[in-house]
């Protein structure tokens, strides 16, 4: 490659290429439109987190409707429509504007949405100020949003062996 401008040499009319130029693997000159694009590497799938790492989170978009069932570890997020049950090892968020119809089972409930169904177990429940829930609740703790909607029966606190007070069981 030169420093300075050099008329590039067309092919037709390109001198032969000099034994000095051979030996010391000097390449032509070449157009870039030429050369051949190569597409960008897909990222690869995030794998299961190993403990100590945050899981992957899972993601329903807003337009999306899907009727079934969700199981596994991980986060899910949900911002769309979901009929079916969630039984995930990890958090479910449910966001503003978005519907789930089903029972519940997670580590961490947030509701920003609509959840029409049972929590039938959770560590924590939070129900935003945007949140509503038809359907009962047992979890361990419960935060509760001044504006936030609730129909049905809570339980928090408790223990489920034998029916005593558990630690940890707080409403807000």
């Amino acid at each position: 490659m030169a420093l300075w401008k050099e008329p590039v040499k067309s092919p037709s009319n390109a001198a032969p290429e000099t034994a000095d130029q051979a030996r010391l693997d000097i390449p032509e000159t070449r157009s870039e439109a030429a050369a051949p694009v190569q597409p960008a590497p897909r990222p690869a799938p995030a794998a299961v987190a190993a403990p100590g790492k945050p899981k992957a989170e899972s993601l329903i978009a807003p337009d999306i409707t899907i009727e079934g069932k969700i199981e596994g570890a991980g986060h899910v997020r949900i911002a769309g429509s979901f009929k079916g049950d969630i039984n995930v090892r990890g958090d479910l968020t449910i966001e503003a504007g978005a519907r789930v119809t089903g029972s519940v089972r997670a580590e961490k409930v947030t509701i920003a949405g609509e959840l029409v169904g049972n929590i039938e177990s959770a560590v924590h429940v939070e129900l935003l100020q945007s949140g509503a829930l038809s359907g009962d609740l047992k979890a361990a703790s419960l935060s509760v949003a001044a504006g936030s909607r609730m129909r049905g029966q809570v339980e928090f606190g408790w223990d489920d062996k034998d029916g005593s007070r558990g630690h940890g069981g707080t409403a807000s």
